[in-house]
């Protein structure tokens, strides 16, 4: 088992629940047109796929195909990859696996690896033939283990972007005991170790601050990436808790409304 799976599991249960199903559905509602960014590709895919919108199954497969970098694009792992390669505004370039060289000596002494304890993958190797985004989309696309086991800092990654997710879906208040019930039984095959990291980030309080400190330098774009990935940005607390996390993260509005266009989702600062 590996953390990448939980992630891909959440990353599209989640996304089901609180932001691209119902984002998709007011578009289609609404009759607007497609948009940029990923939302934008899923929005175009659904209105070729039309069925695929009838039942949460078609939904869930529709966005696993498209997270997973299917219909020519480079899926969440590809925007999370570009984030990380300069595409966020004064963000550092190299790719989240150059970020990542620190961040299993730090989870070391605490912080992410600390809350993880023993649910890294033992021995896994230091290198891995593909970088983080390759890893994750496989994850997505498979919506089971990704066919490149993570590395330890992957892994890492991966729980700090659980976290991110997790907290900001549960931000205004409304991930009922429905949802979170549905978001558990998604994640179907995982150790018992990975499901009570997620049943413990169900539980916990919103904490933007202690959740940013926690963050390496040069991950900020993509975590605060998954974060908007949870919500659907269509209450005051949900844009507050926005605010306040990339406050804390030290992201510029002009950044944080960049993240939001290669997203297709509204931006968040005028």
């Amino acid at each position: 088992m590996s953390l990448m799976k939980t992630l891909a599991k959440v990353a599209v249960g989640v996304a089901v629940a609180k932001g691209a199903s119902a984002m998709m559905q007011r578009r289609a509602d609404g009759g607007q047109d497609a948009g940029g960014g990923l939302f934008g590709q899923l929005q175009h895919q659904m209105q070729k796929q039309p069925d695929a919108m009838q039942s949460r199954a078609g939904i869930e497969d529709l966005l696993g195909g498209l997270l997973g970098g299917g219909a020519a694009s480079g899926g969440l792992g590809g925007l999370l990859e570009q984030l990380g390669d300069g595409g966020a505004l004064g963000a550092r370039g190299g790719g989240i696996d150059d970020l990542l060289g620190g961040l299993a000596g730090a989870g070391a002494a605490g912080g992410i690896g600390g809350l993880l304890g023993g649910m890294l993958s033992a021995g896994a190797p230091s290198t891995s033939r593909g970088g983080f985004g390759d890893v994750l989309n496989q994850a997505i696309a498979r919506q089971d283990e990704p066919d490149e086991q993570p590395t330890t800092e992957q892994e890492l990654a991966a729980g700090l972007m659980l976290r991110a997710m997790i907290q900001a879906a549960k931000c205004d208040g409304n991930l009922d005991d429905g949802e979170q019930a549905r978001l558990l039984e998604k994640l179907g095959d995982v150790s018992p170790e990975e499901q009570a990291f997620v049943k413990a980030e169900l539980q916990a309080p919103v904490d933007a601050a202690g959740l940013a400190g926690q963050v390496p330098q040069g991950l900020e774009p993509q975590i605060y990436a998954m974060s908007v990935m949870a919500i659907d940005l269509d209450s005051q607390a949900e844009a507050r808790y926005l605010h306040q996390f990339a406050q804390a993260l030290g992201l510029q509005p002009q950044t944080v409304n960049h993240i939001h266009d290669q997203l297709g989702v509204p931006t968040l600062y005028t």
